[in-house]
Parts: structure tokens; sequence; C-alpha cells
């Protein structure tokens, strides 16, 4: 079976899963939905993946959510004063931000040359966009759309070059590895003053941990502003590095996601599996 359809194969999985959580199916009965071996399949989810299905299972039960909820929301200040690092913490040690201006926001690209090409993750083929002051759009590919629509319909003035550029190939050594980069992967975020607050107050969030809108809205004292704090997570330009797929509903449910709600799932599993 070629990659192409191991990657079918998962998202099957995945989607069949998510929809059935509540009668916890067997190992076998997953496989079977997708015409495979359980052995066959078990093998391939943990390569795709990074965790066994039974261990996928296990963390999008809504219990487990609710209690994720409990537990961000209790310790957000904590998390937020102690500086917490390692691997599962995207922080300032590991990311910074150079914010644009509201005059080069505007301008969707031009003048700008970007350097781009995809990379892979355990979570999917994403393509990194990078400008000469660093990372301005990471996104995960959804077929059938190429790398090249993807970026054209954000930056339709920019000029692009095919190549990973410095920043690009430190995220690709993360992903290969999980180490922390010795130095900094640099953001060059295009958004309004308000959006950028929030993307920054999603550095904040601990791995395996969830937090609310509401607790967002806190972080960046826009406490009734909760309505515009979802519609600057549904913008964010740069995938996992900032990890809005950390903030759910307060209700515990998980949420939709901007690149599919299996791809958070998996996303949010596979981080409460490995941290």
């Amino acid at each position: 079976m070629k990659n192409a359809s191991h990657a079918d194969s998962i998202e099957k999985a995945i989607l069949y899963i998510a929809k059935n959580y509540q009668r916890q199916p067997s190992l076998g009965e997953v496989a079977d939905q997708v015409h495979l071996s359980k052995y066959h399949f078990q093998r391939i989810f943990r390569k795709w993946a990074g965790i066994t299905p039974k261990q996928f299972l296990q963390y999008i039960t809504v219990e487990h959510a609710k209690k994720c909820l409990e537990l961000g929301r209790s310790t957000l200040g904590t998390a937020y004063d102690v500086g917490l690092s390692g691997n599962g913490r995207l922080h300032d040690a590991f990311i910074k931000i150079e914010a644009c201006t509201p005059g080069e926001f505007q301008k969707r690209g031009v003048g700008m040359t970007l350097q781009y090409d995809t990379i892979d993750s355990p979570f999917g083929k994403l393509v990194v966009a990078e400008s000469k002051w660093g990372i301005c759009q990471m996104e995960f590919l959804q077929s059938p759309i190429s790398p090249q629509e993807v970026l054209a319909a954000l930056f339709p003035e920019a000029h692009f070059l095919k190549g990973l550029g410095v920043h690009g190939l430190r995220v690709q050594a993360y992903f290969a590895t999980w180490d922390i980069p010795r130095e900094q992967i640099v953001l060059d975020l295009r958004g309004t003053p308000f959006q950028v607050s929030v993307w920054k107050a999603l550095l904040s969030i601990p791995a395996a941990t969830f937090l609310a809108y509401k607790d967002i809205a806190q972080k960046v004292q826009k406490p009734n502003a909760v309505r515009a704090i979802g519609s600057a997570i549904g913008k964010n330009p740069v995938a996992y590095l900032i990890p809005c797929h950390r903030v759910i509903r307060e209700s515990g449910e998980i949420g939709d996601y901007g690149w599919g709600k299996h791809r958070k799932m998996m996303i949010n599993s596979y981080e409460s599996a490995k941290y």
C-alpha cells in the first residue's frame, strides 16, 4: 500500500473513532472499517499518528477533555507565571514573534519575496512560507489544493522562491527530533494588533492542556471579547507552532479547527500521550 493510501486509511480511521468513541470500538472493529488486518492497522496507525489507536481513543473522550479543561483553567495563572519549559511547551525561548505594522499587513505581499516548501509532520504535510524576517505562514495541506495555490491566495502580490528558509529548516528539524532548537524560530506575523496579542497568548499554553476561549480573553485583558477571540484564533496563520489546537469550548467539546477537526483530535491526543 502506498503512503498516500496509508494516509487516507488513517484519516478514515480517525474519523470513525471520533464518531464512535462513546461505544469504545475495538481495534479489530476500526481496522475492519479501513479494510486492514488489526496488526497491520496498528503498525501503520502508530507510524503516522505517533500513538496507538487505543491511546487515540482514550484521549478524545469528553471526560478527558473536561479534565484537561479543568486543569488548564485552574492552573492558567501558574502556567503563565512560572514559565514552564521543555519539549512540551512553545514559549518565548523557542518562538519569537515579529509582528508587521498595520500598513504592511494591508499590502498582501507587495514587494515581498517568500521562500516556501513543504515539510512532513506527524500530523500531515505542511507548507511553510518565510519572509526575510521569519515564518509568515504555515498551513496543513488539504488535497486537492497545492502549496502554490494556498500561498497565492494569501499573498497575491508576493514573489515566491522554492526552498526552505533558515526558520523553516528549524521547524523541519523540530518535527524530526522533537528537540527544542538552540536558536529561535522567528514568526513574521501579519495581523491586527488584537489578533497578534491573541496569537502570543496561545504560545503560553502548555502541551496536553486545554483552555477555553474565555481563558484566552482573560489573558489578553478583554474578558468580554470571547467572540472576537474565537475569530482571531480562527485566523491563526501558523499551524501547530501557535497552538490554537489547545483551545476548546468551555463545555469541554473539542470544537472546530481550520485544518480539520480530526487533525485537532490527533494533535491533542498525541501531546497528551507524549507529555
